[in-house]
């Protein structure tokens, strides 16, 4: 499966790791395996895919998120439940995600009007513990995509990056 990601600063990833110790039942994502998807581009050859997206970032420029709350899917559309996740905040990326919706077909039940932009802390665990988690409060985290990528989950690698503005 490939998906178009914006980059994570190392200030997102750290808390999203250290939130997951407060999860000893989860399973927490490794480190260097936070996300953050723009749009679930499929699967096939990745080389075409990326080509294609970047024939719609052409008016792309550097944009703003946050992420300031911790949240949780108690049942995930997909994979195990439930997800505590860093929610993130950025109209442009949200216009972002509908642009590309249009041009790749939405994956029901979690893009399109679906789309929660988050980054995932970590996936199962006792609900209690996840609600307990998705109650505190963190320091808000700024930053600017000044790039995206398209990756490669099966391999877990960058295919192609994308600089911004386009």
């Amino acid at each position: 499966m490939y998906s178009l990601n914006v980059p994570l600063p190392s200030s997102v990833t750290r808390l999203a790791s250290r939130l997951a110790r407060d999860l000893p039942r989860a399973r927490a994502r490794p480190r260097g395996e936070h996300t953050l998807v723009v749009k679930r581009l499929g699967s096939g050859d990745g080389a075409r895919l990326a080509t294609s997206v970047d024939e719609h970032l052409s008016d792309v420029a550097p944009f703003e998120l946050r992420v300031r709350e911790v949240d949780s899917f108690e049942t995930a559309a997909t994979g195990g439940s439930p997800v505590s996740y860093l929610r993130v905040e950025s109209q442009e990326l949200r216009r972002l995600h509908e642009r590309l919706c249009s041009h790749f077909e939405p994956v029901d039940g979690i893009e399109g009007n679906d789309y929660v932009p988050h980054v995932t802390i970590a996936r199962g665990g006792d609900l209690a513990s996840v609600r307990r988690l998705a109650d505190r409060e963190i320091d808000s985290i700024r930053w600017t995509a000044e790039e995206l990528v398209v990756w490669d989950s099966e391999r877990n690698l960058d295919v192609r990056q994308f600089s911004l503005p386009r």
